[in-house]
């Protein structure tokens, strides 16, 4: 008697066909991304939706895809160009391996994305969920993705009651990814995945009675959907703070280009007195404050203005902003320049800051 293999034991068509025939019924179809083969547009489209909901993405997508219309566009323009049109989707290293994935297909594969997900995989910013993604899209590749919504979704069904961010744990969810890839219908099956977890199995509050999948549902059947998938261990949040320079003058601030690497790398943001530091370090006074302005011009005032709070991922970063009034300007060289203050919406600014400066832009404060 044959010996079934692992492989063996996971597959079942049953499960990919339930999931293809609810999706092509009830999925999602009038997604811009989405009736294309082009590959630039399912790509930029994957990229944006790495930890962005949909909502989110719509305009950004619409907007970048007006100015970067090919691949080879997008290969061509300037940094800031790219950095300004992503200005506020945030996770900016996206917006930099974006440009640089751009790059590479026109040099080595002649602005044509390659179909095999293995090479996809091997290009910046495209890891190999997403790189499935792509391939199963745009030619119909057979290949399992496996992003936050696909282990929601596995994790209850299959009663997984481990965290999926565990690599023991996420290995076992590819191989049994693999093993229930459909032979036909790859595109809805792929999509189909998506759309559950986006639409009905939801982290909170899913729509159980809807899903094709309830019938063969272990977290439903035992009442754990609230359980599953299991949380990542809780760690404390690191808190940081930094002191930003709100300089302003005859209508202009003065703004810093970050480093290409690092938080909020390649975009331009206020200057600061001393970085990201603990918050066991001593709060910037005014007389810390003025002498780092002074490099700019003949220091005048400065004034503290509301305080804000903006959640990184991995910390929390409380800003200190000090409105400096200067008496005469000095030079603005090397990483530091000049910009309209009413034109702030257009440059490539990270949230926080864009919106503290788009408030200090309104008629009549300056």
């Amino acid at each position: 008697m044959k010996r079934l293999t692992e492989f063996d034991q996971l597959a079942d068509p049953t499960f990919s066909q339930a999931v293809i025939d609810w999706q092509r019924s009830h999925g999602r179809h009038t997604l811009p991304w989405q009736n294309t083969t082009d590959a630039y547009r399912i790509w930029l489209s994957e990229i944006m939706l790495q930890q962005t909901q949909v909502a989110a993405v719509l305009g950004y997508y619409a907007r970048f895809l007006e100015r970067f219309p090919t691949v080879q566009a997008l290969a061509e323009a300037p940094s800031e160009d790219v950095m300004a049109h992503w200005s506020g989707l945030g996770y900016y290293t996206r917006a930099r391996n974006l440009h640089a994935c751009a790059k590479r297909v026109v040099q080595d594969y002649g602005g044509v994305f390659p179909s095999d997900p293995a090479l996809l995989a091997e290009l910046p910013g495209i890891g190999r969920s997403t790189a499935a993604a792509i391939a199963a899209f745009s030619s119909g590749a057979r290949a399992a993705i496996m992003d936050g919504n696909v282990k929601r979704v596995f994790a209850r069904v299959f009663g997984i009651d481990q965290y999926p961010g565990e690599k023991r744990v996420e290995d076992a969810l590819w191989r049994r990814a693999e093993a229930l890839l459909p032979q036909q219908g790859i595109e809805s099956y792929t999509q189909g995945l998506m759309d559950l977890g986006a639409t009905l199995c939801t982290r909170s509050r899913p729509d159980c009675p809807r899903c094709p999948l309830q019938d063969r549902c272990v977290a439903y059947a035992s009442g754990r959907t609230a359980e599953l998938p299991v949380r990542k261990p809780k760690k404390a949040t690191p808190e940081k703070r930094a002191a930003m320079l709100v300089v302003i003058d005859r209508g202009q601030v003065l703004l810093e280009q970050r480093p290409g690497t690092g938080i909020w790398g390649g975009l331009l943001s206020l200057p600061e007195v001393d970085g990201h530091v603990g918050m066991e370090a001593d709060v910037a006074s005014s007389l810390e404050v003025a002498a780092a302005a002074a490099q700019f011009g003949t220091v005048e005032e400065v004034q503290p203005l509301t305080r804000l709070v903006h959640v990184f991922t991995h910390y929390k970063l409380h800003i200190a902003p000090w409105q400096v009034t200067l008496a005469a300007r000095g030079g603005a060289t090397g990483r530091h320049l000049w910009w309209d203050l009413h034109a702030v919406k257009d440059a490539p600014l990270p949230a926080p800051v864009k919106k503290l400066l788009a408030q200090l832009a309104q008629p009549g404060l300056f």
